[in-house]
């Protein structure tokens, strides 16, 4: 399947991907620092005159700044969120700048373990450092000086993308207006970060992976990629859509007591698996996973996570989905109670889903009024405000 024809007019259409280079040192919380960095990213709307019009789109795990849109007229698919970000969407590119970025440490251009290390000629390979969700919301800070952007109308992200939104209002909330944190969590589980565990332990061990130098070794560990995408896309789906799309079908008649693939789903995992293992790297995989095990902003005061938000001055948006036990609804009314108790202006839904984790990419009525809602009303404040500047 090609890109349409013709596009849809709520479509942003055709997108080229820029490169910012930063020639500053970035200090890392891991005690390091990166000498100078490139990040990826693409933009959507036009910014207005005061610059108080941008959103900022921060990605999960496996994304990146190619959020909405197509590269090419011969794209099978647009960008990973183009259900909400266009003309007449939740995210409006008509009233919004809309910016999307991807992370340091990544493997979609933006310097990482693949990138070539200036201190010694090779590739940064797993000598790249560990990357946090604070150095993330830095460097992304550092971007939108670049464009002029004091302040974000909204920054908005689902999953490790809502982990960034929470640094954000965190870290620098005097240039965060409005905060939308989608199917996420303030800390990962003992149950989550044991599956990111399983899924670094199938990497570390493949033969291939060569201590993190594969690509010095011209090969790939293919098979731990593999096995780590399935693990992870089980925990990404639920029960019920999972049953409601295989169930236990059978790819044949009859069983033929082997271990080949008999039933659809195991297909469906395989072929998950086979196609991540040949477009993520292993050592971004790792680095990613491990950032998302890092984030707890309520260790760093004592386990109080209502003083950990104390800083934040903007508004929230809080959604969560039910179905979705990789980042349960009762984490998000953590976080909101914890807003609340901070004493925050905060909003929560609680959508209905089928789809698991993966809803909060997904096209929902409900969830696309909620989010669609808070933006509309950010819009109009942008209006009001810079009518009254001018």
């Amino acid at each position: 399947m090609l890109m349409p024809e013709t596009l849809s007019s709520s479509s942003v259409g055709l997108v080229t991907p820029q490169v910012a280079r930063f020639d500053t040192p970035l200090p890392l919380a891991c005690g390091r620092e990166l000498p100078d960095f490139e990040l990826v990213y693409e933009t959507y709307g036009t910014l207005n005159e005061t610059a108080s019009n941008a959103v900022l789109i921060c990605h999960a795990l496996s994304g990146h700044h190619h959020a909405a849109g197509y590269h090419h007229v011969d794209d099978r698919k647009p960008g990973w969120w183009d259900a909400h970000i266009g003309p007449g969407k939740s995210i409006d590119t008509r009233r919004f700048f809309v910016v999307a970025v991807n992370n340091l440490g990544g493997c979609h251009g933006s310097t990482g373990p693949s990138s070539e290390n200036p201190a010694t000629g090779r590739i940064w390979g797993p000598d790249f450092p560990l990357m946090t969700v604070t150095d993330w919301v830095n460097s992304q800070a550092m971007l939108a000086d670049r464009l002029g952007i004091q302040r974000f109308a909204a920054v908005v992200g689902g999953s490790l993308g809502g982990m960034q939104v929470l640094q954000w209002a965190m870290s620098l909330p005097e240039r965060v207006a409005n905060a939308a944190v989608i199917a996420a969590t303030p800390r990962l589980s003992a149950q989550n970060i044991a599956f990111n565990e399983v899924a670094r332990q199938a990497i570390r061990s493949d033969p291939e992976f060569f201590d993190g130098w594969y690509t010095e070794h011209q090969t790939l560990p293919k098979q731990g990629l593999r096995l780590a995408r399935m693990v992870g896309h089980i925990t990404y789906l639920s029960e019920h859509s999972m049953g409601a799309r295989f169930g236990r079908d059978l790819r044949t008649d009859s069983l033929n007591y082997g271990y080949d693939v008999e039933f659809e789903v195991e297909s469906y995992l395989r072929y998950q698996g086979d196609t991540f293992s040949t477009r993520f790297d292993a050592n971004t995989y790792l680095l990613m996973t491990k950032a998302l095990d890092y984030f707890d902003p309520a260790g760093e005061h004592d386990d109080d996570l209502p003083r950990a938000l104390s800083t934040a001055t903007c508004r929230f948006l809080v959604v969560s989905f039910t179905t979705d036990w990789r980042f349960a609804p009762a984490r998000s009314r953590e976080l909101v109670d914890a807003l609340l108790r901070a004493g925050k202006h905060v909003s929560y839904a609680n959508i209905d889903s089928p789809h698991g984790h993966d809803a909060f990419l997904l096209p929902n009525e409900r969830y696309e009024a909620v989010l669609g809602g808070f933006m509309t009303r950010i819009a109009n404040d942008v209006k009001r405000t810079a009518g009254n500047i001018s």
